[in-house]
């Protein structure tokens, strides 16, 4: 599919983010005492869909654009979801008459939440990640789990812990325990790492079991997701029940939803399988996506460093099987639920999607631009995440994801 022109001159190069063909959905607050509101990215602009609504340029059955979440009108269902991209697409096509009222600089608002979550869960499913991980920590004879290449695996998290993008991240406190010491100690997370994920958001509700196609109309759209890690807390907590505290310090997701419709002609298949799946969890077809993703690295007061590059498409469950397994015990699913893909990476080392592998659990720091090493993030680093699928002369764009890590707080008990 070529590029399709807009009107608005800055959606119509090759390195926006946001052309006519993505139209990702955000809530955004101007800054002028009004409630923050819906609108779409188009270039370096925001198409304000609440003032469109408002003055019958956009309906699609009820006022649903003035909230300061996507939830009420994902309930509406997928013909709304068609209806409103058709509608946007013609609005803001070259040809259709300029409306730069409706336009606000994206420059000159601040990005909100875009949903409300409901719940959280985060899962397992890229297989690099895991085999990485499992050699790390038991050798690669036992990297995967007996249960790994069967099941989509994962835990429910905290929806109060997702943030959008630029929000700061403090250094949580938790119980750490090196391997040579009986006892535990309280003390701030020595080993604090990001995972490079990617969130699908459920957009319709379920109370049965349903199909991995049934899951995949449900998804709404995709964002870019990091789960922060503190490695050192989750060491001696995790046996047996798996993640807790040490996940429960921040989720950032971006702040623009790119919808499945905007990533349609990138689909592509999962990997190949070596043990075949369960007949529920079988695909119908095409379920991924190719995404190029990466990881910025910026020390305080120092310049930026990519230190990841790998693709969506890595990952061994789609959030479709994610989603079809997270039904099957008849566990009810809502609008604005979370699905976290679990770390993605690739095969080659410049290809990990967190700095446990990135480092090898600190036994092979990475260099920085300018000479800084990195077994773990340090306080004042800043991580960036982006991600775009790559088009005929465009790319579709899901902006930024970005957390600065500020110093812990004094010890919260201390008397």
């Amino acid at each position: 599919m070529p590029l399709r022109k807009s009107w608005v001159e800055s959606a119509n190069t090759p390195d926006t983010d946001f052309p006519l063909n993505n139209l990702p959905y955000g809530v955004f607050d101007a800054g002028d005492g009004s409630m923050p509101r819906c609108g779409v990215a188009i270039g370096d602009m925001i198409f304000d869909l609440c003032k469109a609504e408002g003055d019958g340029l956009v309906d699609v059955g009820g006022a649903v654009f003035d909230l300061s979440s996507w939830n009420e009108f994902m309930e509406l269902g997928s013909d709304a979801w068609a209806d409103l991209r058709r509608q946007l697409t013609e609005l803001l096509a070259e040809g259709a008459p300029p409306r730069p009222d409706y336009l606000v600089a994206r420059s000159d608002v601040t990005m909100v939440m875009p949903i409300t979550v409901a719940e959280y869960t985060d899962f397992y499913a890229g297989k690099h990640h895991a085999f990485n991980v499992g050699s790390i920590f038991r050798g690669p004879e036992n990297a995967l789990p007996p249960n790994w290449l069967s099941i989509p695996i994962g835990y429910n998290g905290r929806a109060s812990s997702v943030v959008v993008s630029g929000t700061d991240v403090r250094r949580p406190w938790g119980q750490l325990k090196g391997p040579d010491e009986v006892l535990p100690r309280f003390e701030p997370c020595k080993r604090f790492d990001l995972e490079l994920e990617i969130g699908a958001i459920v957009g319709q509700p379920s109370d049965r079991p349903v199909t991995v196609a049934e899951a995949d109309e449900m998804i709404f759209g995709y964002v870019l997701l990091n789960d922060w890690s503190a490695r050192d807390i989750q060491a001696w907590e995790y046996q047996p029940l798996g993640p807790f505290q040490a996940k429960a310090t921040a989720t950032t997701i971006s702040p623009w939803i790119v919808t499945k419709a905007a990533l349609d002609p990138f689909r592509t298949s999962t990997p190949d399988r070596e043990r075949e799946l369960l007949p529920y969890l079988q695909e119908t077809g095409p379920m991924l996506y190719d995404v190029d993703l990466e990881v910025a690295l910026t020390p305080e007061d120092a310049e930026e460093t990519t230190i990841s590059r790998t693709n969506f498409k890595e990952l061994y469950y789609s959030a479709a099987q994610q989603l079809a397994h997270h039904t099957t015990s008849g566990c009810a699913m809502r609008v604005g639920d979370l699905l976290g893909s679990g770390t993605i990476s690739g095969t080659e080392q410049d290809s990990r999607g967190s700095l446990l592998e990135l480092s090898w659990s600190g036994e092979e720091p990475i260099t920085l631009q300018g000479g800084e090493t990195r077994s773990f993030l340090e306080d004042g680093d800043t991580l960036t995440l982006r991600g775009a699928a790559k088009g005929d002369g465009y790319r579709v764009g899901f902006g930024e994801c970005s957390g600065k890590v500020l110093a812990a707080l004094d010890n919260p008990y201390a008397r």
